[in-house]
């Protein structure tokens, strides 16, 4: 079904909006996946804070030019389901990666965070990102680690005073 303006208008408007907040994007050919593994895969996709749209590539350049996916501009060929990441970095390239493990016509193509445009072969990578959560639990054990380490070397003190003393009256019962 063909687009008119204003439905085009619309189409790149909302993509833009949702780039401009996107951490990272990935572009993936579905060629060959059924309506029912692209529906299941946006299923997955909602679940996960994933936007997943398939937008003609003239569309989606024009979505991307003034954000910092823009870089993605000359690997948008061929049908492409772009996933972006709202929440955490890593969303996109989880959902896709899992997706891909049973579906093996969803081609990754093209991999963007922060500007940078990434071989689609780092999407393992950008998939072991921590989520929020995770990164601030990592960051909380690292600064909790020197402070627990000092507690336990102050309070060792004592109790080796004590271990000898023990140690001391033990041997002179014995005597």
């Amino acid at each position: 079904m063909a687009l008119n303006f204003a439905q085009k208008q619309a189409v790149v408007a909302e993509v833009a909006e949702v780039a401009k907040s996107a951490y990272s994007a990935i572009g993936a050919e579905y060629r060959g996946l059924t309506v029912a593994q692209m529906t299941n895969l946006r299923a997955e996709a909602r679940k996960s804070g994933v936007y997943v749209r398939v937008v003609k590539n003239t569309l989606a350049r024009r979505a991307l030019a003034d954000t910092e996916f823009a870089c993605m501009d000359e690997g948008l060929v061929g049908p492409m389901v772009l996933a972006f990441s709202q929440e955490d970095p890593g969303a996109a390239a989880r959902v896709i990666e899992a997706f891909a493990k049973t579906n093996d016509k969803l081609q990754v193509k093209l991999i963007a965070i922060g500007g940078r445009l990434l071989p689609a072969s780092e999407l393992g990578t950008l998939a072991t990102m921590p989520t929020y959560d995770e990164a601030v639990s990592q960051l909380m054990a690292v600064m909790k680690a020197p402070v627990q380490k000092l507690a336990a070397t102050v309070n060792e003190v004592p109790g080796k005073l004590v271990r000898t003393l023990a140690a001391i009256r033990d041997a002179k019962e014995a005597a």
